[in-house]
């Protein structure tokens, strides 16, 4: 008996701490005073319970170890913890934020710094508590606890609609962007004011409903109303109920036969990728899951057609239902992921798109086909060809240097398609094949991009030509004179041609550009009348040529020898630059005192517009951003034949293009170098902010100096937020620049507070890859320039293929 009384008193404390709850769960009645606060824990949910224990409100870590916390209600009792609340305008709270119920404002949630992130919506009177309800409903309620609610979640609710919620008119669920990222998405269940009931995208940021791609057709209707047995119905003026589920797998006696409450939780969501599902748990289950019982559109790939906008997938891919009518994404050939994390992304191409000479002429020698049955792009559309063979159609489009897809139906029909493509799909319902155009596997993508390698010879026959003609149009005597001159070695046609250009502008590079007149540009500006940008040596305007946007650099004047040299450096070197993030410069004007430059046309405008908006580009976008920048940087240091320091770089000078890739503008700044030289002494060139410590100190200047103006620009693409938060340097003063802050968040081990409860660049590989990036742009950002690593260390880093070790303190000196 001795020997067993200890055991029997420690069995009994054992299975009191088995039933006794969490002290963050403790609350088991449902009702919260005001002031009882709520905090985020690392490694546990704090929460509040229904009485119930089926549901919880409080924090939930969005990704184990990522230390962000959601606010939300879930499904407590079920291994799953499945979220079905959430505020929709709120961002992800890091560790150590706090929840609590005030009365003047309700729900309140705040950070460690007492900032506050969220209150209760359309909020009204004085709270007295707060009830976790047995329906998943968080109210609060006033002093008279036996009149309705002040305020609840049922009234404001996210993506999801439980069992007795009701949606009156103009309520609406709005989607998450993904099962992991909360912030708000493309897809919407609206009550209209009429009854209807309608699913729609809408274009972010904005929120421009497009189209709907599922109507009830239930004009008259007053509420949405998801029953306690599980129906879902809009119940009309009439008294009469239109069920959402006819045409779906089961009726309303169905569902609740088949579904009894007392066995089976139920749930409606607005998935993520549009499609609107009703499903059910087992109670009691510990593996069986959600199962969806019937869900609308039912093919949401063919029904959800967006015309002003994209589809269920991004740009350039293609979307295909799968299991319980959720579509999937795809790339076609020749395209890949713009965020490899993200499948509901645009497809970029592999090869550069260009209707420039060197493919205009020449596309049936660079691309081929690859064909794929059942797909298309409904609105992709810019011509109909018809009667048509598909030879006929593969020919068309292979010479068009505008046509991206040919699609050849009904025997006859030759679609013509352009990029973007948008609104792609697969299915039975699209007969015929998508002729997908892709350049040749046998040709180096340089073959894309410069000239063709026949080009010498087409000169050379055009110039044949024209002494031909010539010859056929003059008199005996002339024709006597100019045969005796080509004799002897003479070609005054051709020496004409070469002689028009002035000296300096004879290097290879430069022969290969177009040579406009100034009457040429003026027209197509149209007499320098949309600006859209202006710099140091010049003011940039948009003009066209042979129906393509360009960008007219017009030098300034009075410039004098600074204009000259510039206007030398950027003709004959830029033009023998060729890299995918680097501005193209397409020709030149150089006719008495005017000098212009003609680039490529970039749709995105500079980088600045993007970095600095509202809402801010996502992670995977600024990613893709940065190391393109950095190859970009790379080529100009070390690949191209004359080394070019740039001097001035910035979120103005890095353009994108209509896939959001990053190129390398403005080589005004920039001071050249001869391969095998390393250094230069050169007056203070670049911006404030981005301007390495070297250029104060009379040091010689080395590439380091663009390195140090890459680390200022990649801790501004991994924080969306300016190196200077207020005017100029002499201005911000000690510890407002964004360098100092990103050093000292990084030692102290809290990069995370850099990006701002940004959840998609705090889950990638665990917030590894925002460490790395951070390390990064401190590495480039040492006051002393021998200390920081080449742009091809660094692209090696960004890249993830060598190690990133510890940075030092990057300005010990500024700190002695």
């Amino acid at each position: 008996m001795e020997f067993l009384l200890p055991r029997m008193i420690l069995f009994c404390f054992f299975m009191f701490l088995l039933n006794f709850p969490p002290l963050s769960s403790a609350q088991t009645n449902g009702k919260i005073t005001v002031g009882v606060p709520l905090t985020a824990t690392a490694g546990s949910n704090s929460s509040w319970l229904s009485p119930s224990r089926d549901f919880a409100f409080g924090f939930k870590e969005i990704v184990p170890n990522s230390n962000l916390f959601l606010l939300c209600i879930w499904y407590d009792i079920l291994p799953e913890k499945t979220i079905v609340w959430y505020p929709k305008d709120t961002i992800p709270a890091p560790l150590g934020s706090k929840v609590e119920l005030t009365s003047d404002k309700g729900v309140r949630l705040t950070d460690p710094q007492g900032k506050e992130i969220y209150m209760s919506q359309s909020f009204s009177g004085t709270a007295s508590y707060g009830v976790m309800n047995n329906t998943g409903n968080f109210q609060l309620f006033g002093e008279d606890s036996s009149s309705d609610p002040i305020w609840e979640t049922f009234r404001f609710p996210s993506d999801t609609l439980l069992p007795t919620q009701v949606l009156e008119r103009g309520g609406l669920l709005s989607s998450s962007q993904s099962e992991t990222n909360f912030s708000l998405g493309r897809f919407q269940l609206r009550l209209l004011s009429d009854g209807n009931v309608h699913l729609n995208t809408i274009n972010l940021p904005g929120d421009y409903a497009n189209e709907p791609y599922y109507s009830t057709n239930t004009a008259g209707g007053l509420r949405l109303v998801f029953d306690e047995l599980g129906s879902l119905y809009v119940l009309r003026e009439n008294g009469n109920m239109a069920n959402l589920s006819v045409g779906g797998v089961f009726l309303i006696d169905s569902i609740r036969g088949i579904y009894p409450k007392e066995q089976y939780y139920h749930r409606i969501k607005l998935n993520f990728d549009g499609v609107l599902a009703h499903y059910v748990h087992l109670k009691g289950a510990d593996n069986g899951g959600w199962s969806p019982i019937w869900s609308q559109p039912e093919n949401i790939c063919r029904d959800l057609l967006v015309e002003k906008g994209i589809g269920v997938c991004g740009y350039n891919s293609i979307c295909n239902i799968g299991e319980n009518a959720r579509p999937t994404c795809s790339c076609p050939a020749g395209f890949t992921f713009i965020d490899p994390n993200d499948h509901f992304s645009s497809c970029a191409p592999h090869f550069a798109v260009s209707c420039d000479e060197a493919q205009r002429n020449y596309t049936s020698d660079l691309f081929m086909f690859e064909e794929v049955n059942n797909t298309g792009w409904p609105s992709s559309d810019y011509a109909l060809l018809t009667p048509f063979t598909e030879q006929q159609c593969r020919d068309s489009c292979l010479n068009d240097c505008l046509c991206a897809v040919a699609t050849f139906r009904e025997g006859n029909k030759c679609w013509k398609k352009k990029l973007p493509l948008s609104n792609g799909q697969v299915g039975q319902y699209l007969p015929g094949k998508a002729l997908i155009k892709v350049p040749k596997q046998d040709l180096p993508r340089e073959s894309l991009i410069f000239q063709p390698p026949n080009g010498k010879h087409k000169s050379k026959k055009d110039a044949v030509i024209l002494m031909g003609s010539v010859l056929l149009g003059t008199s005996v005597l002339a024709n006597f004179l100019l045969v005796g001159m080509s004799c002897l070695g003479f070609h005054p046609f051709h020496r004409r041609r070469i002689t028009g250009i002035s000296t300096p502008h004879q290097s290879e590079g430069f022969t290969k550009l177009r040579c406009f007149t100034f009457k040429e540009l003026v027209e197509a500006t149209d007499g320098f009348r949309e600006e859209l940008g202006r710099g140091h040596f010049g003011i940039v305007y948009k003009g066209m040529i042979s129906n393509s946007s360009v960008a007219v650099k017009k030098l300034i004047n009075n410039l004098m020898q600074d204009s000259e040299k510039e206007f030398q450096a950027e003709v004959n070197v830029i033009g023998q630059t060729h890299h995918k993030n680097l501005v193209r410069l397409l020709g030149y004007c150089d006719e008495g005192h005017e000098r212009l430059l003609v680039y490529e046309y970039l749709c995105n405008g500079p980088l600045s517009s993007l970095l600095f908006g509202n809402p801010r580009p996502t992670w995977a976008y600024r990613c893709q951003i940065a190391l393109g920048i950095a190859r970009g940087l790379l080529y100009l240091h070390e690949e191209c034949s004359t080394q070019i320091i740039h001097c001035d770089i910035k979120p103005q000078n890095i353009l994108l293009d209509d896939h959001f890739a990053a190129k390398i503008s403005d080589f005004g700044l920039a001071k050249l170098l001869q391969m095998g030289q390393s250094l230069t002494d050169t007056a203070i060139r670049g911006t404030k902010g981005y301007v390495a410590p070297e250029w104060f100190r009379n040091f010689p200047v080395t590439v380091k100096v663009d390195v140090y103006s890459f680390g200022v620009l990649l801790l501004e693409i991994v924080c969306c937020k300016r190196n200077i938060q207020g005017g100029t340097v002499e201005e911000a003063g000690e510890g407002m620049l964004l360098s100092d802050w990103a050093y000292e968040c990084n030692a102290d081990g809290r990069v995370e507070a850099l990006v701002e409860g940004d959840m998609e660049a705090l889950s990638d590989e665990g917030g590894k890859k925002l460490k790395r990036m951070v390390m990064v742009a401190i590495w480039c950002l040492q006051e002393d320039p021998s200390l920081r690593p080449s742009m091809r260390k660094v692209t090696q880093m960004l890249e993830g293929a060598i190690k990133v070790p510890v940075p030092p303190c990057p300005f010990p000196f500024m700190r002695m």
